[in-house]
């Protein structure tokens, strides 16, 4: 084969190699569950905070809150937030059953907004911490909203759902975890 020749089938073959190459990260991309973010902070203890609480901004909160349960949601939401409306139900039912206290993390959100919006459509929180500037949420390695962490009765973070909290996330996710942690704890 001649030089020419060479360099004419090159000419056409790299970029040919390159489309394919770009073809199969994207099939790989799409092909994930956006859900799954790994988070650093899993099986560490939880970040620190001394934030005002969302209800009483006298009150200051900070991660004891998840020493006082053998296991404890953490979930971080905003009245903007779509999907945190779309999650609140869900949220509601939870709480109600007394089955794991569910803490918040009202993330970047004005407080009259926040306040409106669990008088309008319910608390399901056993108190929420206020972020307004979002200072605890980067420390948490918060993406969006809404996520929730499983944090143990030792502070230690167990677990990060990113999106709302659905049935199906319930039982196939987070209720067999929250079992587990508890029969660890005894």
């Amino acid at each position: 084969m001649s030089e020419e020749k060479k360099a004419s089938m090159a000419r056409y073959l790299i970029p040919l190699f390159i489309f394919v190459i770009l073809v199969g990260f994207f099939a790989v991309g799409l092909n994930r569950d956006p859900r799954l973010v790994p988070s650093p902070l899993v099986n560490k203890p939880a970040p620190a905070f001394s934030t005002a609480s969302l209800e009483q901004p006298d009150r200051v909160l900070d991660p004891q809150l998840f020493r006082q349960h053998k296991v404890s949601l953490f979930n971080v939401w905003a009245s903007w937030c779509v999907s945190c409306r779309q999650e609140h139900p869900f949220l509601l039912e939870v709480a109600k059953s007394g089955r794991v206290p569910i803490y918040g993390l009202n993330y970047k959100d004005e407080r009259a907004d926040a306040l409106n919006w669990l008088g309008a459509l319910g608390n399901p929180y056993t108190a929420s911490v206020y972020d307004h500037e979002g200072k605890v949420g980067i420390d948490w390695g918060v993406y969006g909203v809404p996520e929730t962490f499983v944090v143990d009765g030792k502070g230690i973070i167990r677990h990060k759902h990113v999106g709302p909290v659905s049935p199906q996330v319930w039982q196939d996710e987070l209720l067999p975890l929250i079992e587990r942690i508890e029969n660890e704890a005894g």
